[in-house]
């Protein structure tokens, strides 16, 4: 089944599992959560970015920390971060730090690429705790082929609709995707 929204089209989260027998009612100790069925192996997630998520040289996620500019505390403690995150996570790619707005991003920021499922979850748990008064995007880079859907559509949507947000969320010049 497909599910349609607008110009977006959604496959059904249980594409895969249409046969699967139904899922136990039973809790666990808790008394809150319940028991799951048993796999037998992990999801093939914890390895690798699922599809349409870049695998390539782009990486599956930009994650953009934004700091104001104009605000000397946060300045400072942008940079501090920004050097933080170079020395911890050097297999990560860091770009430059801006020291203003650039693209569709209206405050200063600098960016990180992560490339897979275990830098994603290792650099998001830390950046929760370490990214401070900082507002933070993380947004998914897609490799996908959609009749009638430029590559600025699906670059909007990736960074709007898609978007995951860390602390204040900043309103992005959408306008430039066209």
């Amino acid at each position: 089944m497909v599910y349609t929204v607008g110009k977006n089209t959604y496959p059904s989260p249980l594409e895969g599992y249409e046969n699967a027998p139904p899922l136990p009612d039973e809790k666990s100790e808790d008394g809150k959560s319940y028991k799951n069925p048993v796999n037998e192996s992990l999801s093939k997630a914890y390895l690798e970015f699922p599809n349409p998520l870049d695998k390539g040289r782009r990486g599956g996620f930009d994650v953009h920390i934004y700091y104001f500019q104009t605000n000397e505390t946060q300045t400072q403690y942008a940079k501090e971060l920004w050097e933080r995150i170079r020395r911890e996570f050097p297999e990560l790619r860091i770009y430059r730090f801006w020291d203003r707005p650039i693209g569709p991003h209206p405050v200063a920021m600098f960016e990180v690429n992560i490339f897979t499922p275990a830098q994603f979850g290792a650099f998001i748990a830390w950046l929760a705790v370490y990214r401070g008064p900082l507002s933070v995007l993380i947004h998914p880079n897609t490799v996908e082929e959609v009749e009638g859907t430029s590559h600025m559509e699906i670059e909007r949507r990736n960074h709007s609709e898609r978007a995951i947000w860390m602390g204040e969320r900043i309103p992005l010049d959408l306008g430039r995707f066209g």
